[in-house]
Order: structure tokens, then sequence, then C-alpha cells
């Protein structure tokens, strides 16, 4: 909790570090962004993402799935190092003194003013080892010709390197419900590896997200 003399000290009440209004600094003549920190940003076109996906799936085929995911570890990893040291810098106190509410309410704005969509966290079934994550309007689930399964494979792999580091656990984000099939939003349940091996399977099968959930509950 925030003392008095604390907000005599600072002269602030901290809000959202990642308000988009506070966060976004950016100078149109010189065409630089820039975030509140001085870090640089970069706005990339749907055009590019497109057809970075198009070139990747047709240089590695099915691999470019293992591909994408690896790349979305690789940059969760990343992306959770500057997330939690710009917080712990603007709340003045570390990750662990920091409370859920402003953790979970920065990472919905962090994952909005990045244009990453819209970003739900479902703790309902935490007690059972789970963390659903829906997230909406994603630039990076794509639409692949004669896919029947989700796409967010780059997502998948961002959350999946986010929530490992964030429990300090091994952790795996698997798809369940996908934009691009359709779906008003994607799914992701997280937990354990060993404990959604099933998941590729069942989704083969083409069971719904409730099904899925219930199977690896049990």
């Amino acid at each position: 909790m925030i003392s008095v003399a604390d907000l005599i000290k600072e002269n602030r009440i901290p809000s959202n570090f990642f308000d988009y209004n506070s966060y976004v600094k950016g100078d149109l003549e010189i065409g630089l962004l820039e975030n509140r920190r001085g870090d640089r940003l970069i706005a990339v076109p749907e055009t590019l993402i497109s057809s970075l996906y198009a070139g990747l799936a047709k240089e590695t085929g099915q691999a470019s799935r293992l591909v994408l995911f690896n790349c979305g570890k690789w940059w969760g990893k990343n992306f959770y190092t500057r997330f939690t040291e710009s917080l712990e810098e603007y709340y003045s106190q570390s990750l662990a003194e920091m409370d859920m509410i402003t953790f979970i309410q920065s990472l919905k704005a962090c994952w909005q003013t990045h244009g990453w969509g819209k970003f739900e966290f479902d703790p309902q079934y935490q007690a059972q080892g789970f963390i659903l994550i829906k997230t909406y309007n994603s630039p990076y689930v794509r639409a692949i010709t004669g896919n029947t399964l989700p796409t967010g494979y780059l997502e998948a792999g961002i959350l999946t390197s986010f929530f490992t580091r964030l429990t300090g656990r091994e952790l795996l984000a698997v798809q369940t419900t996908c934009e691009s099939l359709g779906a008003t939003g994607n799914t992701y349940i997280i937990g354990l590896p060993e404990r959604l091996q099933i998941v590729d399977s069942l989704l083969a099968e083409g069971l719904t997200h409730e099904t899925i959930l219930q199977r690896v509950l049990k």
C-alpha cells in the first residue's frame, strides 16, 4: 500500500505504466517511436507479417509451426525481462511484492498498447494446475489454406516462455481455439508439459475447447 509519506516524497501517484497516451512517444518528422523509458519501438505493417509467414511456410513447410513457436519462446523470454524491469522500476517494488491486480492489469495494457490485440487472464483452474489465456484480434494468428488446426504458434511460444519465467517452473502453452478458424478469440491452456501432451491429438480429432479442457483436468 502507498503511504502518505511516499506520496510526499515521490510527488506522484503511479498509474498504469503501459497506458498508451503516456507510454508511446514519437517524432513523426524523423520517423522515431520510443516508449517512456526511451527504448525504440517499431511499427510493423500487417502486410509484412503476412509476407514473413508466407515466406516461412514456403521455405520450411510444416516445420514453420515449430520455427514460429521457438521464435515466440525467444521473444517471450526477452519480453518477460523488459516487462518486469519496467514494472519494478516504475512502482519501486519487486515483482514478489507487487499485488496480482496491478500485475495483470499492466500485462493487459502492455499487450494492447503494443498492438497485439486484447488479452484476458482466467485463473479459475489455477488450483488444478492450469491457467487460461484468451487473446482477441491478434496480428500473429494467420489463416493458412487447408489448415484445420490453430495457428497461433508464435503467441503460444511467447506465453510459454513468459509464464515459465514468471512461475519458475517449466510450462507449456497450447492453443485450443483460433480466430483463423472462425472462433471469437484465441484460447491457450498453460500448464505442465506432461499434462498437455494429449492436446495435439485431441485437436486432430476435432474436439472442442471445452471437451479438451475437461480431458486435461482429469
